[in-house]
Parts: C-alpha cells; structure tokens; sequence
C-alpha cells in the first residue's frame, strides 16, 4: 500500500476511535453505577464498533460477497448513529454545565441520566428518520433554456441521474427501480455525472444490468467520478460502456445538434489540466453544449471555454447534518440546484444514493427531470 492512503486510513481510523472513546466516556459519565461486567461489555464492544467501518470498507474494496456487503451495511448504518450520538454528547454535557451554572435544578445530579436520555433519544430518532429519508427517491424538475437550441430540442426531456454508488449497500434491486422510475419520464437523454459505482469490489455488469432497459431515443452518457478513479477506472468504463452507454473521458460528441461533453474527474482536479480538456474539445460557441463535470467545481473554467450548461453531483448536499453547513460552506449556491455563474448556468444534483452512512438528514435522494427550451 502506498504511504498516502496507508496515512489517510490511519487517520481516519483514528478519528473514529477518538469519536467513539467520547461517546462512550459521555455515557458512563451521565449514567453511573453500571455493573462491571456490564461496563467491561460496553467497553468490548465499544472498541469494536470503533473499527468496524474502515475494516468493513477495506474488506468490500477486496472482495465481492454478501457476507462482506452485509457487514459493511451494519457497519455504515451504525457509523450513521455515531455522527448523531457523538454531537448529542457534546450536547449533554453543555446541558449539563448549563444547569450548575444556572442553578435551574436543585439536584442536578439526578437529572443527568434523564437529560441524556432524552437527547440520545432524540439523536437516535433522526438516525432512523435518516435511515427512511435515503430511501425515498424525490423527483425534481427544471426547465432548461439554451441559447441556438434547434427546433427538434425544445421540449425534450432529459433525465438527470447522479451518485448512485452502486457497491454493497445500494445494489441491483436499487438500480432497477431507479430505471423504472425514470422510464416513466420517457426521457429522450440520459445523463449520469459520476459516482455510479460505490468504488468497492463487484459484479460491475450485474449492477448496471438494469441501465439496459433505459433505452432514451439520444442515448445515455456517463463521465467519471472520484469513487470510479479511486483504483485504475478501465474497469469501471468498460462495464458502463458494455451496458450501452456513451462514456465520455474528456470528449465531446454532437447529439442532433446539441454538443454533449465530459471531463474525467481528474481532469478538473485543477484549473490547468480542466482547460486544458476543454480546449481539445474544439467546442463549437454557435451550437449550445452541455458538461457533464462531476463535481461543480472549476466554473470560471468552464465558463470561458464557452459551455451553456454544466451537470454535475458530488455534493450530495451534505448528506446529513452537520455536514450540511460543511458543504455549503465549500460549494455554496451550487451545492445543489439549478444556478447561473455568469453566462453559465450549473445544475447539481443531490444524488440518487449515499456514500458511508446510509442516511440522509437535511437533504434529499433525487432523481432529476430537465426540460429544455430557446433561450430567446
């Protein structure tokens, strides 16, 4: 293993011990007198929960079996609770100091195990709801308008599907019903911005077996994402190019008058090697053109080398709180939503699945519908 991501695996690990020792100290420290034996249990598995999700994501990333998908589900599940129990402890003992310091009980003491009740309850409410809330698909819809758009364009459909993350959690079952859904749409394109696949070990033509029913008039068009370059993407290109999809590494291809194009996702990992895939495009300005780009990022780049439209992914809005406020903090306006930077109008998706916790507070899973129109 290479030094970086044997040190990033580390640290990550490290960050989950820290996170779990806290909740675990927050606990004994808000309900005393537990039995020791009790005590050594929590204590067990404690230490192994703290460990479960890096090495149920190192197992997944090497081997393709349903025992494996089954731990890293369990895994990513509880590392969803983790989040909402490790801000509740910092809540309760805010709490806590909050109460001696206002003399609001005459016993604080004897509130303690109540107050953490309470809050552990509450923290452990909004992980089912977001638990429920990751699995029912929203649909959103815009309408589109482009400059130069020909005749035959206006009034098309097209359907948005990005972040899938297809892998251990989010299986074929998931990717057939989202084929189902959007062929109720009878879209005449289909774009996919990245992050199809989850990046972990699998039955890559299995999962995308379903895409094969989804069979738009335009075609389907794919540009990777950061989980498909993760290892060598070849792979993964090759199982969405078998499944019928145009897959579009830094190219541009004319669909009936509209110019389609796509950036690799390292090709926008910074602003040189962007323009510079965007200048071996030989973009044409008098025809409208749409990026598939998977993260909205590099717009100023994009913008000069004269795109209408961007679609991208990436965000998932944050996923849950608190990482909301993080990624809004990073991406801003276009964290999610259809928006204009200048002459160039982005629109990025939430995404259709989850990466880690399968959970989703704060935002939604959405599938999204485009309309295009003349810009007049």
């Amino acid at each position: 293993m290479k030094a970086w991501p044997a040190l990033a695996i580390c640290v990550i690990q490290g960050i989950f011990f820290l996170a779990h020792w806290f909740v675990l100290f927050t606990w004994i420290a808000f309900w005393p007198g537990l039995a020791p034996a009790k005590a050594a249990g929590l204590h067990a598995a404690m230490l192994v929960l703290a460990f479960s999700f890096v090495a149920a994501s190192l197992l997944a990333f090497r081997f393709s079996h349903p025992a494996v998908s089954l731990v890293y589900w369990l895994a990513a599940v509880w590392s969803g609770f983790l989040n909402f129990f490790f801000w509740t402890s910092f809540l309760c003992w805010i709490a806590w100091f909050a109460l001696r310091l206002t003399h609001l009980s005459v016993h604080p003491a004897a509130v303690r195990p109540l107050l953490a009740g309470v809050l552990y309850a509450i923290a452990a409410l909004a992980a089912l709801y977001g638990l429920i809330n990751a699995r029912i698909l929203r649909i959103r819809r815009f309408t589109v308008e482009l400059p130069n758009l020909p005749a035959s364009w206006k009034g098309r459909r097209a359907v948005l599907l990005s972040d899938l993350h297809l892998g251990p959690i989010y299986g074929v079952r998931f990717c057939r019903r989202l084929v189902a859904k959007a062929a109720r749409f009878a879209p005449d394109i289909v774009f996919l911005p990245g992050d199809l696949f989850d990046g972990t070990k699998g039955d890559l033509d299995r999962l995308v077996a379903p895409l094969k029913k989804l069979t738009p008039p335009l075609g389907m068009y794919f540009s990777t994402g950061n989980h498909e370059e993760f290892t060598d993407p070849a792979h993964y290109i090759e199982a969405v190019a078998r499944a019928g999809i145009h897959v579009l590494g830094d190219q541009l291809v004319t669909v009936d008058g509209v110019q389609v194009a796509g950036v690799f996702y390292h090709s926008s990992s910074s602003p040189l090697r962007m323009k510079a895939a965007l200048d071996g495009m030989k973009l044409d300005p008098a025809r409208p053109s749409i990026l598939l780009n998977h993260a909205p990022t590099r717009l100023p780049t994009v913008e000069q080398g004269g795109f209408n439209l961007q679609l991208s992914g990436h965000t998932h809005g944050g996923q849950f709180l608190p990482f909301t406020w993080i990624t809004s903090s990073i991406y801003g306006l276009f964290t999610s939503g259809l928006h204009r930077f200048g002459a160039l109008q982005v629109c990025t998706s939430t995404g259709a699945g989850t990466w880690g916790p399968p959970v989703r507070v704060g935002t939604r899973p959405e599938m999204v519908l485009l309309t295009f129109e003349s810009l007049e």
